[in-house]
């Protein structure tokens, strides 16, 4: 069992990042073997809008012309068994990284020219995710006034994946590193294990 996850916040040993280490450490004590992969670390170019990855038919992802990191990015999380996604909220939404990460997901949809809207390559979701967000606000203000975790799940949903869980930390700018509740850690352990043994976290 492979869990994967993907860290689209800008702060390496921040409120999201130590979310999902609690997360993966808890799927490891589960059993898994486990990967996370900061996107700032990674060179991942911005989709043009090209569309030469949606031409060809098929279940299996288009390719894209754009030479950076993110067909190894996706290599990795197609290898994966589980996924996590984590993004704090930069103006109302995901974070810059984490949205370059999802619009270059157009590679799971098939959209020749002349079709009005695109369809997923393979609508298979034998995957789970957890998704994890961070915000200055309340977390149910986070909830009621960003799109952020719809985006997030149809991140997932494009990478194959059954979301299980959403982790919303909320007024996590009160100090340079914040304080993360017991409750919220207690959560994030609950959902480590659920995506290891797929019951209900």
């Amino acid at each position: 069992m492979k869990v994967t996850a993907i860290v689209g916040s800008y702060r390496k040993g921040g409120t999201v990042d130590r979310v999902i280490d609690e997360i993966l450490a808890a799927a490891r004590e589960a059993g898994a073997e486990t990967t996370k992969i900061y996107l700032i670390d990674k060179h991942i170019e911005f989709c043009t809008n090209c569309r030469e990855c949606t031409q060809a038919p098929g279940a299996i992802r288009g390719a894209c012309p754009l030479e950076d990191d993110m067909s190894a990015v996706l290599d990795a999380i197609e290898g994966a068994d589980a996924l996590v996604l984590g993004t704090s909220i930069n103006f109302y939404t995901v974070t810059a990284v984490m949205k370059k990460f999802a619009e270059r997901l157009l590679v799971y949809n098939f959209w020749p020219w002349g079709m009005l809207r695109p369809k997923m390559r393979n609508k298979k979701t034998d995957k789970r995710a957890v998704i994890v967000i961070s915000s200055a606000a309340p977390a149910i203000m986070t909830r009621l006034l960003t799109g952020a975790a719809r985006l997030m799940k149809d991140a997932a949903l494009m990478l194959g994946c059954r979301t299980i869980g959403v982790l919303t930390i909320g007024l996590a700018a009160r100090s340079s590193k914040t304080e993360i509740s017991p409750p919220i850690l207690k959560k994030a352990r609950r959902l480590g294990i659920a995506l290891v043994s797929g019951n209900h976290p």
